[in-house]
This record gives C-alpha cells, sequence and structure tokens, in this order.
C-alpha cells in the first residue's frame, strides 16, 4: 500500500546545493512528470516545447499562474523505466541563485507537483527495483565522500559490489538449506551424517567471506567519519607546526611563546586515502591562566578519546616534568612517538625518555624543515592498518547497519555449524540457516520494512 502511495505521487525538488551558481537543477519524478513540464516549458516564440525522450532541449520556464517567463532552462526529459527513480523524470537546468532556482520549483508546485522529502527521490529508485538498499545507501556515502579513495568505494558500492557479494552468500545458504531439507525429508536414505559434515564444513567457509564483510565495516566507519589523530605535548615542542606541515598550509598560529595554542584546532587531511581528523591540542602544563587552563582540560580529554595519538617530544632539548607526565598519561593510547626538532640536534635525554617511557613507534622528523614526515605517514598508515584493523584490500564498506546484520547472521551460522556438529537435529540446523538467510537479505533491503526505510533515506539531501 505504501508503495503505490509514494509512486502515485509527482514530486519535485532542488537537486543541486543552495547558493550562487551559473547553473541550478530541479528535478521532477513520477507519473505526472510530463505534465509539469508541458505546463512550463516555452518556446522564445511562446509555444509548447516537445519534449524527446533522453534529449535536451533548450526553453523558457513560465510561471503556470501569469504565464511570465521566470528563467531560461536547458530541458532534459528521461521517461521511466530507464531513469534514475524508474519513472518518468523531468531535469530543468536554470541559472543558479535564491530567485531564478526557488521561483521554478514553485512553479513545478504550482503545476502539480508535491515537494519531495529527503531522500524520496533514491527511494523510489529503490522501490522500483533500480537498485538494492545497500546501493541507495552508498548513494549518500558517495556524496559525502572525503578523499578520492573513500569515493571509489562508494562507487563501487553504488554499482553493487557489496549487494553481489551478498547475494553470492544467500544463494550458497539455499543450496545448503536444500541439502539439509532433502535430508529431513527422506530419512530412509540414512545420509544424516553424511549432510551434517556438509553443513559443517559449508558453513565455516561462509563465516570466513562474513568476516570480511565485517571488517569492511570498519574501514566504511574510518572513510565516512575519518581518524581522530590528537597531537599533544608540552608547549613549544611543535604541535602547530607539526599540523601545518601535515596540512601543507598555515593553519595554525606558530610562535616561541609557550602557550599560544589555547584551544583544540581540527583539520582534516587526506592521508593516503584514508581522512584524519587532526585535532592540534594546547600545551599540558601546570598553569595559573584560567584559559590556558581550560585548553589543557580539553587537550586531555582529546588525548583520551582519540583513535590515534602523535605525541611530540622536543628532540633537542632534555625532557622536562611534563614530558614525562604526558608520557604516563598516553601510554594506553595508540601512539605514535614524534621527535621533533631533530634538524636542531637530538639530545641524549630526550632519547633516553622516549627509549625508556615510549617504546614501540618513533619518528624523527623536523616540522620546520619538512624532514621525516613521509616516515611519518608511513607510520601513521602502518599504525592505522594494524591497531584500528582498517583493511585498504577491500572493493566494498559495510555501514553500521549491514555490520550489525552481518555479525547476527555469522552467529545463525555459527548455531548451524555447532549443531551439526554436535548431532543435533536437523531441523534446528535448517532454522539457524533461513535465520541467517534473512539476516543477509535484510543487508540489501530484501527483508526491509517501510520503518526502516524511512529511517534510512531521511538522513539523505532534499533532491537526492
Amino acid at each position: 500500500m505504501a508503495q503505490a502511495i509514494v509512486q502515485e505521487d509527482t514530486i519535485a525538488a532542488i537537486a543541486t546545493a543552495v547558493g550562487e551558481a551559473s547553473v541550478a537543477i530541479v528535478r521532477v519524478s513520477g507519473k505526472g512528470a510530463r505534465a509539469v513540464g508541458e505546463g512550463l516549458v516555452r518556446s522564445k516564440r511562446g509555444r509548447p516545447v516537445k519534449l524527446e525522450a533522453r534529449g535536451m532541449r533548450y526553453g523558457q520556464v513560465v510561471d503556470p499562474k501569469t504565464g511570465e517567463v521566470i528563467d531560461e532552462a536547458i530541458i532534459l526529459w528521461m521517461p521511466g523505466p530507464h531513469s534514475y527513480t524508474g519513472e518518468d523524470v523531468l531535469e530543468l537546468q536554470v541559472h543558479g541563485g535564491s530567485y531564478a532556482v526557488e521561483a521554478v520549483l514553485a512553479a513545478c508546485l504550482d503545476a502539480g507537483a508535491r515537494l519531495a522529502e529527503p531522500g524520496e527521490f533514491t527511494k523510489r529508485a529503490f522501490l522500483n527495483g533500480r537498485m538494492d538498499l545497500s546501493q541507495a545507501e552508498a548513494v549518500i556515502d558517495l556524496i559525502r565522500a572525503k578523499t578520492s579513495f573513500a569515493g571509489k568505494l562508494a562507487e563501487r558500492q553504488v554499482r553493487g559490489r557489496f549487494g553481489d557479494a551478498v547475494r553470492a552468500l544467500r544463494r550458497r545458504l539455499i543450496e545448503l538449506e536444500a541439502h539439509v531439507e532433502v535430508t529431513i525429508d527422506y530419512p530412509e536414505h540414512d545420509v544424516e551424517d553424511v549432510a551434517c559434515d556438509h553443513v559443517v564444513r559449508v558453513c565455516d567457509d561462509m563465516m570466513q567471506d562474513v568476516d570480511r564483510l565485517i571488517r569492511s565495516a570498519e574501514l566504511g566507519r574510518v572513510l565516512r567519519d575519518g581518524i581522530a589523530t590528537a597531537i599533544v605535548g608540552r608547549p613549544n615542542v611543535g604541535k602547530s607546526s607539526l599540523l601545518n606541515a601535515l596540512l601543507e598550509r598555515d593553519r595554525a598560529i606558530v610562535t616561541d611563546l609557550p602557550g599560544t595554542t589555547r584551544d583544540v584546532l581540527e583539520e582534516y587531511i587526506n592521508l593516503r586515502g584514508i581522512p584524519l581528523r587532526l585535532i592540534d591540542t594546547a600545551g599540558i602544563r601546570e598553569t595559573d591562566d584560567v584559559v590556558e587552563r581550560i585548553g589543557v582540560a580539553r587537550s586531555r580529554a582529546s588525548m583520551q578519546d582519540a583513535e590515534l595519538v602523535l605525541w611530540v617530544v622536543d628532540a633537542s632539548e632534555p625532557p622536562t616534568p611534563e614530558d614525562e607526565v604526558i608520557a604516563r598519561e598516553s601510554a594506553q593510547a595508540r601512539r605514535i612517538v614524534v621527535l621533533n626538532k631533530v634538524d636542531r640536534g637530538l639530545h641524549p635525554e630526550a632519547l633516553r625518555l622516549v627509549d625508556e617511557m615510549a617504546p614501540g613507534r618513533i619518528v624523527r622528523v623536523s616540522a620546520r624543515e619538512g624532514t621525516g614526515l613521509d616516515a611519518l605517514r608511513d607510520a601513521m598508515v602502518q599504525t592505522i592498518q594494524r591497531d584500528l584493523a582498517v583493511d585498504l584490500d577491500v572493493s566494498y564498506m559495510a555501514n553500521q547497519r549491514q555490520r550489525r546484520l552481518l555479525e547476527e547472521a555469522k552467529d545463525d551460522l555459527r548455531t548451524a555449524r555447532d549443531a551439526a556438529a554436535a548431532g543435533a537435529t536437523l531441523d534446528l540446523v535448517a532454522v539457524a540457516l533461513q535465520s541467517a538467510y534473512e539476516k543477509l537479505g535484510e543487508t540489501i533491503g530484501e527483508e526491509a520494512g517501510e520503518d526502516l526505510l524511512n529511517e534510512i533515506f531521511s538522513r539523505f539531501c532534499l533532491g537526492k
């Protein structure tokens, strides 16, 4: 019922970002899209413009109430089912800017369309079978991609890589279920032990495949949110200089005065395809300055919450009590020690502190001279891959909703496998296999309810 109601309506929305631009697009989709276009578009001489399938025409958009010209437009007509939504789609390319695009949208609404809900165009594409749910969710990942690597993975997801992997698993489950059902229906053949052994082998193999899909969710989270990376240290060790060097531009103020940074600064960088949220913190020390004390407290909080900590030490000076405090406070963090200012020489006491209190990944750099930065980037990538278990070699990325369902499907497969190994009745095995099949189906929308669809597509912007 809900699907029929959605598809009966003709919807319209602005499909491009709001603001001044050379071109903006108003998109219309539904059974009445052609009528909307024919009611709004005229030639320069005021005659109706004939819409040609998958063709572009030049015309003028007129107000359906007054007949006054609103703007010039390029009109693109795409009759269904060969369109983004699978329905008749009209796109009006008009001049960017608040007045023109808003006036054209208002004219479309006056001509019989209604304002689209967030994500409704993509929701219709899903309901009309143009894409599965994992592809639809990947659209928003593609829009929000922060790096080229994230964009490429999202584009592969839109093309169905994740869905293909899930459907392959479901086909194997159907085959396994059929094998089990045959054994249940024909017990006289006395092959139950053989069937149980087969279930164990296939479930073990399938759990490994599901694990690969689950691991891709961590990469997906990283590419969507970025890795929170705190740059910490006492004042004047070069934290802000390191931030600027990694950004390759001057973002933070750098002076020789201690306490210059009073608050945290955040910037994203693209680290070989991985987005990192760099957090430049105030120098950690005891201070009577009220404002600086707040900054120090925020620095400590950032260090505790960060997924990766870059502890910056001045390699040219003997360590201070603050260095030792930071060494202890960051001991449990996923940490890389950055020996900075190596261009000024290496003080043996600084090296001793690091060796004694922070064994592990140590990189020598000069943020001012730009030396050692590639080695630091290498260490960061290696730490991310090793300690955060981010697999950069996958061709898809699950989201958290899909991850939860995949973990439940894996639990079902384990239940089926353990039941078969223990010689339990095959009826129990069949129930667990069917549950795994349904959970996998939910990841790509085969078993999705209306409430779930509404929640997912509400995250989209208008016009998509």
